[in-house]
């Protein structure tokens, strides 16, 4: 991991931990059953842990045919499955810490992670949904941590719309729940900007990717 990552001095000082979720989690309603939950600095410390998953995650470079040519991922990934260990304690802090909040709403556990390692601007994602597997029919629920310098998180109507953006970094959360991985997409933008580098933790339930 060659990106050069500026940590606050606050995010460095603090404790790593999960704070609290209940009423300090500002959900918005979206439309066509979808939602929107996000909780701003939900993980203290969160600029250590970047630093640790920088160092420990296995991260790979991946390949992927787009219509007649094979090209680079724009980021580096680890998808960690069910009964993988996670790289960091605080991770299986976090994770039971979701499943006690959203366990009612969502009826089931989040069972996996996805890691993404955004190096710099030029390092993104394109509009999508997850929608490989249960999520392209069923209600469901992806909630990410941000960990690293923020970047922009778009979302927008599956089709096209105006789009809500949320600058997500330094231990951010925020679920995407009901319908919004089938009627809504979400993407990070490249940008041209100077951008350090951000990790970002996505736990869903199983069968959804």
């Amino acid at each position: 991991m060659t990106a050069v990552f500026q940590a606050s001095l606050l995010g460095l000082d603090e404790e790593l931990g999960v704070g609290a979720l209940g009423s300090t989690v500002r959900r918005t309603t979206l439309d066509r059953g979808a939602w929107l939950d996000v909780r701003p600095g939900w993980l203290s410390g969160a600029d250590v842990l970047f630093e640790r998953l920088a160092e420990v995650v296995p991260w790979r470079a991946e390949r992927r045919r787009m219509y007649d040519r094979v090209v680079d991922v724009p980021r580096l990934l680890k998808f960690y499955d069910e009964g993988e260990s996670l790289p960091d304690p605080v991770l299986d802090d976090a994770l039971r810490a979701l499943d006690g909040h959203y366990a009612e709403e969502l009826g089931e556990p989040f069972r996996t992670a996805g890691l993404c390692l955004y190096r710099d601007g030029r390092d993104s994602v394109a509009w999508h949904g997850d929608t490989m597997g249960r999520g392209s029919a069923e209600d469901t629920m992806v909630a990410i941590i941000s960990v690293g310098c923020p970047r922009p998180l778009l979302l927008r109507p599956r089709g096209g719309g105006p789009s809500i953006r949320h600058d997500l970094g330094h231990g951010d959360l925020i679920v995407m729940g009901g319908s919004c991985q089938r009627t809504w997409e979400h993407a990070i933008p490249k940008t041209a900007r100077p951008a350090g580098p951000r990790i970002s933790i996505q736990f869903r339930p199983r069968g959804v990717r």
